[in-house]
């Protein structure tokens, strides 16, 4: 059971993006692991603190979320080191099971830009993808925390710490069959696919079209922090993985906002961010990507231009104001 914590630059397009040879989502601060026993309970641990190399200050949300400042940061080790101490840990033959895809990405990522061996860590399980298919859920993501509170599963462990977070992944771990997951996790996507699409009711327009992903965050305090966030933001294109360019995002009303995102060479997409306020009066956002078709796009520029409009009177409003 692998989770890990990372950095994030202040910017998008921080300077420091000059210097690597390609867009670093974010570099890796903490590891934390549990092996998982012969009988699929949590057994032995590990965990490392990891001094960044380039994103040396700390984004104010990552610090607010795990509570990690630049004191502790610089008494870690750097990560060459801190990858061979988790390659000793884990021996060769490992299967690493994380609860969604984001470690594995971010871990791939921090490797590349260090340019180390990873093939002892080809192996990659999302146990997001085993807990649905074994609870009756949909491909929709559901939160460490939903599979915690699913099992009645008790925090025993800090939340956005690195060996925490394994930790409690871990316990969820004890509650499924693991055996029989991992053995049928290719066939995961597709069960979950169909799942989905039989419980979809059909649309109002038979001719509506069909989310190219949905994936979920939550945590936030405002959606300004929400906007802060990479995760949230940042996109890549469905087809070839590079960086889209984004225009600005519009309110759409009732927590709604959208945002067309350019590939140079796959065309236009719409993302649809959807926010809700949960039980702890923090928000959550749920993000819908579309591949753009016309009348996407000309919705986008109809409410872009209202949203104009709606500035010019308000900043008019002001002016006329002052005057008096």
């Amino acid at each position: 059971m692998l989770d890990l914590e990372w950095n994030q630059a202040m910017r998008s397009d921080s300077p420091v993006f000059n210097r690597l040879p390609i867009h670093l989502r974010g570099e890796i601060i903490e590891i934390g692991a549990v092996k998982l026993n012969d009988d699929m309970t949590a057994g032995e641990e590990f965990s490392i603190d990891v001094r960044p190399k380039y994103f040396r200050k700390m984004h104010y949300q990552v610090k607010k979320l795990t509570g990690f400042d630049y004191d502790r940061l610089s008494e870690g080790y750097p990560f060459p080191v801190a990858l061979k101490k988790l390659h000793e840990f884990c021996g060769d033959d490992v299967v690493f099971l994380t609860w969604g895809c984001d470690d594995k990405n971010i871990m791939e990522q921090n490797i590349i830009i260090h340019d180390l061996d990873w093939d002892w860590i080809s192996d990659w399980k999302n146990l997001q993808l085993i807990y649905n298919v074994q609870t009756g859920g949909d491909k929709n993501q559901k939160s460490l925390a939903d599979a915690m509170e699913h099992f009645e599963i008790e925090q025993t462990r800090i939340a956005h710490d690195a060996l925490g977070d394994a930790y409690h992944t871990a316990k969820v771990c004890e509650h499924l069959d693991m055996v029989d997951g991992i053995k049928n996790y290719d066939k995961a996507g597709k069960i979950l696919a169909e799942r989905m699409a039989s419980a979809i009711p059909v649309p109002d327009n038979p001719e509506a079209p069909e989310a190219l992903f949905h994936d979920y965050y939550d945590g936030y305090e405002s959606k300004a922090t929400a906007f802060s966030d990479p995760r949230i933001s940042t996109l890549n294109c469905p087809v070839c993985a590079q960086k889209m360019h984004s225009l600005k995002w519009i309110n759409q009303g009732d927590g709604r906002y959208m945002n067309i995102y350019s590939c140079d060479d796959h065309g236009k997409y719409l993302l649809r961010i959807k926010f809700k306020k949960g039980a702890d009066n923090l928000l959550a956002a749920n993000r819908l990507l579309y591949k753009a078709d016309d009348d996407m796009l000309s919705f986008y520029r109809q409410k872009a231009m209202l949203a104009r409009r709606r500035g010019r009177s308000r900043k008019e409003s002001t002016r006329r104001r002052k005057k008096l």
